[in-house]
């Protein structure tokens, strides 16, 4: 989907009988307004996910699916796949046998637990990584259990190395000519994602722990209590701590050698953040907002998702668009999240129905007669019209 905002021609392909599984995955589903088709309409994450492409439905297990994808593949840049290793050679769909049809493909397998080591052949998802690669073991309360993220995080960061990688990819291929294989896992992405965490165990030796939303090394740097909800506040060095003392009105902790560096108040953090939530819950949010304002340290209400979209911020940023879809009309989606000088990502196409664009790529792309096209529905290689 990010290579489709930077302006890339992604064709997805899908399964004839119900394509991408995310299709079925709601409710919410988008209300199916269309006159001619009186299916159920997409659900809300398929939409998320899936702009700025176009479907089309292969069976790959047949013949003429395969052939079909070869001579796609013959004139394409990059492809993506996450079936386990192995899958798609028993299909002549591998990086070895595609490397013969196209040597400048740029083949990215997503997987689980990559190409090789012993996990290799197991599927990966989600959930099961965040527990399994350490994510799940530092999220959530102190005194409480283990807690996925809220959204996907181990797909999405999956998702952002194999982008930049591909990306990578085609520079090189610019110098070489070549195109090569980049291996991708779930597992690798979300280690290398566990940052200082996983920094202070390799240099330190030092196993983490829960923390809620307090950081290990900054104090404070966490969300606090107020009146009536909370609010996160960001003292990240000394400076900040006595900026934040002296807008709520504790001054006297900037005498108090036990505060007076950040190592320190690592040391009696319970304390410093007793003494701060105490002065913070005898004001609501608002007030301490107002208060905090300009105040020259990182702050922030805690926002729920309605609140979040009606944040002046992400408004004058643009950031969400509305599209014309097929069956749902006027839908609202989330739209590039980078800016550029000279160029203007944009959601150029809805998210697609299943198989809307069989005759375009057969007959535009691949340059196939009608004759063609009608054979390989007749063979159940391509859905219906």
């Amino acid at each position: 989907m990010m290579l489709g905002d930077l302006g890339a021609d992604v064709i997805k392909v899908e399964n004839p009988k119900g394509g991408d599984d995310t299709r079925a995955w709601g409710p919410p589903y988008a209300e199916n307004k269309s006159l001619e088709d009186k299916g159920r309409g997409e659900s809300a994450y398929f939409l998320c996910a899936n702009r700025n492409k176009k479907s089309i439905t292969v069976d790959m297990k047949s013949e003429g699916g395969r052939k079909l994808l070869h001579d796609l593949v013959r004139q394409s840049d990059v492809l993506v796949e996450n079936y386990l290793p192995g899958k798609l050679s028993k299909m002549g769909m591998g990086y070895e046998q595609l490397k013969k049809i196209n040597p400048k493909l740029v083949y990215a397998s997503i997987t689980g637990y990559g190409q090789t080591g012993p996990y290799a052949d197991r599927p990966g998802y989600d959930v099961i990584i965040e527990a399994e690669a350490g994510l799940m073991h530092i999220t959530g309360e102190p005194d409480g259990s283990p807690v996925k993220v809220g959204v996907a995080i181990t797909d999405l960061t999956t998702g952002l190395y194999a982008h930049s990688a591909i990306l990578a990819a085609l520079i090189k291929r610019g110098v070489t000519g070549k195109g090569q294989w980049i291996d991708c896992s779930l597992i690798e992405s979300q280690v290398a994602s566990l940052a200082n965490i996983a920094s202070n165990y390799l240099v330190g030796g030092r196993e983490a722990q829960r923390m809620g939303t307090s950081h290990p090394s900054i104090v404070p740097y966490q969300v606090l209590p107020t009146k009536d909800s909370f609010v996160m506040v960001g003292a990240g060095n000394d400076g900040q701590f006595a900026k934040l003392c002296k807008r709520i009105g504790l001054e006297h902790l900037l005498d108090d050698p036990k505060f007076a560096t950040n190592s320190d108040r690592v040391r009696h953090r319970k304390e410093v953040i007793q003494i701060l939530t105490d002065r913070l819950t005898q004001e609501p949010t608002e007030h301490w907002l107002e208060k905090l304002n300009g105040a020259g340290f990182p702050f922030a209400p805690i926002n729920n998702i309605q609140q979040t979209f009606e944040h002046p911020q992400i408004k004058a940023r643009g950031l969400v668009q509305e599209v014309e879809h097929e069956r749902a009309g006027t839908v609202k989606l989330v739209g590039p999240p980078t800016k550029f000088s000279d160029f203007k990502p944009s959601i150029r196409l809805p998210p697609p129905v299943l198989g809307a664009h069989n005759e375009e790529v057969l007959q535009n792309v691949l340059n196939y007669s009608p004759e063609t096209i009608q054979s390989l529905r007749k063979e159940g290689a391509i859905g219906p019209q």
